[in-house]
């Protein structure tokens, strides 16, 4: 039986572990036919690693999202190795821990540079040296986590995440010309590397212990790297400047 993606060719960021959602969605994506190739920062050997749990074979390629050099190398390593590209996984998120565990108020300036630059310009910067591979269109995916609120411990990772979402969208707008999507998965709280990372993550992510409709898994990314892949896919071939969430819910539920 074909799947959704037969025929694609994706690139994913931030492959760093086995529970990260960027792991399920290689995987799945793997799963339903596309060739997949990686990009990883600052440890290509820990990414390269982990790639060999996938269902096949995935090269890595090294990725700082902050250097142009990398950057302006990227299609051309790529091109090498798929031809072209047909989907985009943005994978990116770094605050230092001067700006997350309470510290808003506290936090210098340069720490939020870094967090808005890893976490949200990435997206642009990705998306722009991933072009010239997508000259048939495509898509481009991202992942946040709601932006609409103020999470406790989450900090200055909020504004972050909101420039990211504003981001999604001015590249919807400037990128459709092209036939080039570009939306994100919302995802709930999840044991990743970044989440514990985040000092007091766990009093964030008691929230989904109380108002999730659906139950919630913090140690199953899976249903947001399916939602990742259906993104990736023809199923929404109109759909860009879209958050889905894939959160069991909690987004909509009032006080």
């Amino acid at each position: 039986m074909s799947g959704i993606l037969d025929g694609k060719r994706i690139l994913i960021s931030g492959v760093l572990m086995e529970s990260s959602i960027a792991f399920h969605a290689a995987k799945v994506a793997q799963e339903q036919g596309a060739e997949v190739i990686l990009t990883a920062f600052p440890r290509p050997t820990l990414t390269e690693r982990i790639a060999k749990k996938l269902p096949k074979p995935a090269k890595v390629i090294e990725l700082d999202v902050t250097n142009d050099e990398h950057l302006d190398r990227l299609a051309g390593l790529v091109r090498d190795e798929l031809g072209s590209l047909d989907g985009v996984v943005h994978s990116i998120g770094f605050a230092p821990q001067d700006a997350l565990g309470g510290n808003f108020l506290n936090t210098p300036f340069e720490s939020v540079a870094t967090a808005m630059h890893v976490s949200a310009f990435s997206l642009k910067s990705l998306a722009m040296a991933c072009k010239p591979l997508m000259s048939e269109g495509g898509s481009i995916v991202g992942l946040t986590f709601d932006a609409q609120f103020a999470w406790p411990q989450y900090d200055w990772m909020g504004p972050a995440k909101a420039a990211l979402e504003a981001t999604s969208r001015y590249l919807a707008r400037d990128l459709g010309k092209d036939s080039i999507r570009c939306n994100l998965i919302s995802a709930g709280p999840l044991g990743s590397m970044a989440a514990k990372s985040i000092p007091g993550f766990g009093e964030l992510a008691d929230v989904w212990n109380h108002r999730s409709p659906l139950e919630w898994d913090m140690a199953d990314p899976e249903p947001a790297g399916r939602g990742v892949v259906a993104l990736l896919s023809d199923f929404f071939p109109k759909t860009t400047g879209e958050i889905i969430h894939v959160d069991g819910g909690v987004h909509m539920m009032g006080a």
